[in-house]
């Protein structure tokens, strides 16, 4: 069993926001697999055959609630699930599959380890980036995507699903050879 979990923000507010890619990624694979979400784990959850779709209702800086519920309840293991979250150090269209690591500053990323007691489990970083000069971090993450944005957007959220669906069916080393690059 795998689960999958996009982070971000549940108020509609925050549904377009960068912080969000995270959310949107899953939201496209629970489309494409006809999954319907039910609430369970402080999140949105959806399950399908031996898929977990796992969207955090905790807001991004106290994730790792959501996920270590859904861990505790399902028993997995720390890489039985890959996390898929904004990266504001990478431009839009670019995708980084990682198996482990630190949490770059990333507070969703944060919570997860600090929760779980741990940095080893996989995760896709989608690019949001370029950081506009002399805004806050908080601001740029927490801001809409500019409507010239908006085709490269749905681009990467496309090509982001299929990674992901081609994660389960294979490694993290094989879709890191294929999709960690810039798309476009």
């Amino acid at each position: 069993m795998k689960a999958i979990i996009g982070l971000g923000n549940p108020e509609v507010k925050y549904q377009k926001t960068r912080h969000n890619i995270g959310f949107m990624v899953v939201d496209k694979l629970l489309e494409k697999n006809n999954v319907t979400l039910s609430e369970k784990f402080q999140s949105f959850f959806g399950k399908k055959e031996d898929t977990l779709y796992l969207l955090p209702k905790t807001y991004m800086n106290l994730s790792g609630r959501a996920v270590v519920e859904l861990i505790n309840f399902y028993k997995l293991t720390i890489r039985d699930f890959l996390v898929i979250c904004d990266d504001f150090t990478l431009e839009l269209g670019t995708l980084r599959f990682r198996k482990d690591g630190s949490d770059g500053g990333h507070n969703g990323l944060k919570s997860i380890i600090k929760l779980t007691g741990s940095s080893d489990f996989d995760r896709l970083k989608v690019g949001i980036g370029p950081l506009v000069e002399n805004m806050p971090v908080e601001n740029f993450v927490l801001g809409n995507f500019r409507e010239d944005e908006n085709e490269k957007l749905n681009k990467v959220i496309s090509i982001a699903s299929e990674a992901v669906e081609e994660y389960l069916k294979t490694d993290i080393q094989t879709v890191q050879n294929k999709y960690n690059k810039k798309h476009f």
